[in-house]
């Protein structure tokens, strides 16, 4: 092995004390101020220095400021190459950047914010167009057999902690379970009232986050459709990031949630004033004769008058 390649990398002299030229270009760098004491030097490479100065600069606890010097072969000049403010062991650093639809948690949003939603978002799926709906003549799937057997079972009497889940079919048990009535007492339209002013309060159309919405719950996708007389002013939301995640919300109810948010035209905005560049308009420097202002004489009706 050669004796250059054996040779020790020793830190340049003369590149070692240019502190003050580093600390000067740090300061022009930098606010005033923020450049502190002299933290050390490490020599990057064969007359090649960097010198470190603390930061003073507050929310930058540990950071320094990293001053690179150079100089040439067999010259006396150093010259500055780079300054850059770099982090210590100790500093104190920003948490890992994470994408928003990560961060996003189930009560983020606020009043006018919207939340578009992935054309591939698991959560949907197209809504019924009559594509996938049997011919008349299609055979009845095992799943349904099943439950029709299950139907057509006879039933025991007993209490009705031992009735089946399933009633016979066409009695009145079962008609009353399709009804949803299969129960010793249901609400009175009183209590539907009741209820109803409750969450037209809370989930309304007059709630700021209804005001600010793009579009009300009655066309969002994750709105799902109660049954009887309180679905024709109310459903269930099951967006988990909306605000009224698991809530009975008024069909006029909106938030930024809505599924087709990202896709809802901008209103209107009017154009832009045009101007007209292909004519001149006149601005007189002199007010005009009928405008009530006797204009000032000329040098020549001056002195007419002055011979009359």
């Amino acid at each position: 092995m050669s004796a250059a390649t054996t040779r020790s990398r020793t830190t340049d002299r003369l590149c070692a004390e240019a502190v003050d030229l580093a600390r000067t270009a740090a300061e022009e760098a930098a606010a005033p101020g923020v450049v502190g004491e002299h933290a050390g030097l490490v020599s990057e490479g064969d007359r090649v220095v960097t010198h470190f100065f603390e930061c003073k600069e507050l929310g930058y606890r540990g950071w320094r400021w990293a001053v690179t010097v150079a100089r040439a072969s067999r010259a006396k000049l150093v010259t500055l190459d780079e300054v850059v403010l770099l982090p210590g062991s100790d500093a104190l650093l920003a948490p890992e950047w994470v994408p928003w639809s990560e961060r996003l948690r189930p009560g983020d949003m606020g009043p006018g914010d919207l939340l578009p939603t992935d054309a591939e978002d698991l959560r949907l799926e197209p809504g019924y167009s009559g594509e996938d709906e049997p011919p008349p003549n299609a055979p009845v799937s095992e799943e349904m057999a099943e439950l029709v057997e299950a139907e057509d079972a006879e039933v025991t009497a007993g209490p009705p902690s031992t009735l089946p889940v399933v009633p016979l079919r066409g009695s009145i048990a079962a008609v009353a379970e399709e009804l949803g009535m299969r129960r010793s007492r249901v609400l009175s339209r009183y209590g539907l009232h009741v209820a109803a002013d409750r969450w037209e309060e809370s989930y309304g159309s007059q709630t700021p986050m209804a005001q600010a919405a793009p579009a009300t719950c009655v066309s969002c996708g994750f709105l799902v459709a109660l049954g009887g007389s309180l679905g024709q002013a109310f459903g269930l939301c099951a967006n988990e990031f909306a605000p009224a995640d698991g809530r009975v919300v008024s069909l006029s109810y909106g938030c930024g949630g809505h599924s087709e948010a990202a896709v809802m035209p901008k209103p209107p905005r009017p154009a832009p004033p045009v101007i007209d560049e292909t004519r001149v308009d006149p601005f007189p420097l002199r007010p005009a004769p009928d405008s009530g202002s006797v204009p000032e004489a000329s040098d020549e009706a001056a002195a007419e008058l002055g011979h009359s």
